[in-house]
């Protein structure tokens, strides 16, 4: 089921204006810290939903991309008896029986950014975010069609569910050789490694970034570094104010936005809702994709900027 997001945010200020809910005490679990400039804007989007609906929250996430402290962090949340957790859920297999273990307990899941797939066999009421599946199949589509027949996906979280179909996507979408490259999430290392894979390979002609900041930007210095600027084209996942700048100067092709900042708000505005008046969309709510091609690109730069888009 599908939902007019605009519609939706309309009724939920018109709800909590009408009447702000009473004070929630509400968790949210993530895989992503805030200081991560993608998280940050999560974050954002979680503290404006907080200040607009008055609910008291707690934004928590390991230290690292650590699948067994978060199921941790997830106990922990179950065990303060709060009147609803918000969870990512970049590996079901890991965090299942965590979030099973919220639902038994009666308190109301929803689950953001990544888990769409798995978010109502885990008992999540809904999950907001976009499918990350085909967003990569329609960046896969959209760089076929600008010429691509080479490419390279370079995946900063191996292992993260989401970030794997956004490359099976891709691939799939793109209908010629994908190779998926490995690395951390050093912005250094991503431009070393992305450098040297251009450097072996001279027919690589597309690179697809996981994340801008970290991944997009060091593709596209990396580009340049090899004297390829124009014959490669770089396209990323998620949005930052440089990426942004280098997709409306036509460095970059374009950026693939699933609006985290609603990933952050809506959850929170939906279980403070859902604590007050029993209230909850009646499925999941798609955040994304939209590309953003450099047409686009300059309206929303000061957006990316302010950590809203």
């Amino acid at each position: 089921m599908k939902f007019n997001l605009k519609a939706i945010g309309s009724a939920v200020a018109a709800l909590v204006l009408a009447a702000p809910v009473m004070a929630a005490d509400i968790i949210v679990v993530s895989h992503g810290q805030a200081n991560d400039p993608f998280w940050g804007v999560v974050k954002n989007g979680v503290d404006k939903a907080a200040e607009h609906t008055g609910a008291n929250v707690d934004y928590r996430a390991p230290e690292t991309f650590d699948m067994v402290a978060m199921s941790q962090l997830i106990d922990a949340a179950v065990n303060q008896e709060p009147d609803g957790i918000v969870v990512s859920i970049p590996d079901a297999d890991a965090l299942g029986p965590s979030i099973q273990k919220a639902v038994a307990a009666g308190i109301p899941v929803i689950s953001m950014n990544s888990g769409s797939d798995v978010a109502e066999s885990l008992g999540a009421l809904l999950h907001v975010g976009q499918d990350e599946y085909s967003a990569g199949l329609a960046a896969g589509k959209k760089l076929a069609s600008m010429g691509g027949s080479k490419g390279l996906c370079v995946n900063h979280e191996v292992g993260n569910v989401a970030l794997d179909l956004r490359c099976k996507g891709f691939e799939d979408g793109f209908g010629s050789s994908v190779t998926v490259l490995p690395t951390g999430n050093d912005p250094a290392e991503i431009e070393a490694k992305v450098k040297a894979a251009l450097d072996s390979d001279g027919d690589i002609d597309t690179v697809v970034a996981l994340g801008a900041s970290l991944a997009g930007e060091p593709s596209v210095a990396a580009v340049k570094a090899v004297g390829r600027a124009g014959s490669v084209n770089v396209a990323s996942f998620d949005l930052s104010a440089n990426f942004l700048e280098m997709v409306k100067n036509g460095e970059a092709a374009f950026a693939i936005d699933q609006q985290q900042y609603l990933q952050g708000y809506l959850p929170v505005a939906f279980l403070a809702l859902h604590a007050e008046y029993g209230l909850v969309p009646g499925g999941n709510v798609p955040s994304g994709p939209n590309l953003i091609t450099q047409d686009k690109a300059g309206q929303v730069v000061e957006l990316s900027a302010k950590g809203i888009r």
